[in-house]
């Protein structure tokens, strides 16, 4: 009769017990995402080069640094260019072989 009773009680009390620990580590989850900081805006810099010494004009190149999750897709997004653009631009680079922090020409 014991274990009977047992039984009985076992399966709903493991049942509630699984779903306060979901919710737990759920919440934990949620409260631990608002300390963290925004991650970092994509960063574009700006060179000089110079050109022939008889031109008057510089012309100007733009890199990007790749950022986490970042693919040719989103870079031209965020930099208002497109992917055959970027691919012209750096025709060492392998599109899916993409590192943080590494540089690549936008413009």
């Amino acid at each position: 009769m014991d274990r009977s009773r047992f039984t009985r009680w076992a399966a709903p009390v493991a049942f509630l017990a699984a779903i306060t620990i979901g919710a737990l580590v759920v919440r934990a989850g949620f409260e631990h995402g608002k300390h963290h900081a925004q991650p970092p805006a994509p960063t574009v810099t700006s060179t000089r080069k110079k050109t022939h010494a008889h031109h008057r004009h510089q012309s100007q190149a733009q890199t990007y640094t790749v950022q986490s999750g970042d693919t040719f897709a989103s870079i031209a997004t965020k930099t208002g260019t497109s992917v055959a653009r970027l691919e012209q631009l750096n025709p060492g680079v392998d599109p899916t072989a993409l590192h943080v922090g590494q540089k690549i020409r936008v413009q």
